[in-house]
């Protein structure tokens, strides 16, 4: 299938490339170069562009949004909202009937479901609460919804929190952070993970979905058993490589100096 990926060169980006570089044809768009090591097609674009999107768009079967901006009022809107509504639009003059965004898990798990221990699911009524990112990201997701009521668009949003390397919990993005002092409920993925998701995601028949806007949960199953992702399992077929056992067993926590003699 030809891919039209937006916001292509953030963080999670070269791991989707990764994931679907060999089984399909992608036209990476980003405001950004791509690495050098890339070496496939790319458009320097702004997913706020309407007009550019729906250009990039012409040709594509899906179009995978993984872009967004986090700290600036304006643009946090222009990104995470109105790029979705560029999206939709691309979709909706294009005739493509499937759509891939990606968001944060508390765009739809905010405040209020903060202190729920169990069984919270994508299909839950969304809180994103205030914070700019959750808010924007949610404008966004609605958008997407809107637009699949009047239209034969089909959205799936994948839902992600606390990206990490297997093998260094401490992530890109903080150094040095021990989460296994403060972490209680470890619900994390890996990047590898993250970028099969998405694979899966463009791969999985539209009529395997229950409605024409879907939300997902990008997690492993975790004992505990806070967050619920069999739907994931079971519609999208994904299928995690890493459970990062480590953060819930705590098997790497540090001792703690607290001057007592063993007896």
């Amino acid at each position: 299938m030809k891919v039209l990926i937006l916001g292509g060169n953030g963080m999670l980006g070269p791991w989707v490339v990764k994931a679907m570089k060999t089984r399909h044809e992608i036209l990476l768009t980003d405001i950004n170069s791509p690495p050098k090591s890339y070496k496939g097609e790319f458009m320097k674009l702004s997913v706020d562009d309407v007009e550019g999107v729906v250009n990039a768009a012409k040709g594509m079967d899906i179009i995978v949004n993984l872009s967004v901006l986090r700290p600036h009022r304006r643009i946090a809107f222009e990104v995470n909202t109105l790029g979705n509504y560029s999206m939709m639009i691309a979709a909706r003059e294009n005739n493509i009937s499937k759509v891939i965004n990606t968001g944060p898990h508390f765009q739809l798990v905010g405040p209020q479901y903060e202190e729920w221990d169990f069984n919270l699911n994508p299909d839950m009524p969304p809180q994103p609460g205030t914070r700019l990112y959750a808010l924007s990201k949610s404008l966004g997701q609605e958008v997407c919804r809107v637009f699949t009521e009047d239209n034969n668009i089909h959205v799936i949003t994948l839902l992600y929190y606390n990206m990490k390397h297997h093998w260094d919990l401490s992530g890109p993005e903080q150094e040095n952070i021990d989460y296994h002092l403060d972490m209680n409920v470890p619900y994390s993925t890996t990047w590898p993970d993250c970028g099969e998701a998405v694979r899966c995601a463009v791969e999985t028949p539209i009529e395997k979905l229950n409605s024409r806007c879907e939300t997902f949960f990008i997690l492993p199953e975790l004992p505990h058993k806070k967050f619920n992702s069999s739907k994931t399992f079971v519609v999208l077929g994904w299928k995690p490589m890493y459970k990062l056992e480590s953060l819930w067993t705590k098997s790497n926590r540090k001792p703690e100096n607290n001057n007592t003699e063993a007896f």
